[in-house]
């Protein structure tokens, strides 16, 4: 059971583990053994509240898929075990992400006060811009 908060875990049998072979360097070792870890979990399928399922569908990650299939491939360690609780907790992180809830920004208006000193101070900045300007010798 994979615990993502208080309210949400995802249980055991969603999540699809398969073994790879590991890309880059570890001479015999990486050739011969199956250490990366690809985990699949199905969001359509998933017990997950529907307002994170549907989040989580909207987040822009190529880690989901159109069909709602997340897949995380993990091959950071040469263990399989570490390989398989990297994913597990990467899968955490996501759901994790898809769980909070973006704040609606409340638009406000500008107070009478604070207009009036964002003009004052153009007048001013006006002014000294203007006396910048050439200076008459005869005038």
């Amino acid at each position: 059971m994979l615990k993502i908060s208080k309210r949400v875990t995802i249980a055991e049998h969603e999540i699809k583990f398969r073994t790879i072979r590991s890309s880059g360097p570890g001479g015999q070792h990486a050739n011969k053994a199956a250490t990366a870890v690809q985990l699949q979990f199905d969001l359509k399928n998933s017990a997950l509240p529907d307002d994170v399922k549907e989040r989580l569908s909207q987040l822009r990650d190529k880690r989901i898929s159109s069909t709602g299939i997340i897949t995380i491939t993990a091959r950071r360690y040469r263990s399989q075990e570490k390989n398989r609780q990297d994913a597990m907790e990467r899968l955490r992180a996501i759901v994790q992400k898809a769980m909070y809830k973006q704040k609606k920004r409340i638009s406000t208006k500008p107070s009478k006060s604070s207009k009036e000193k964002r003009l004052g101070e153009k007048i001013q900045r006006g002014k000294l811009k203007k006396m910048r300007g050439k200076v008459d010798p005869l005038g």
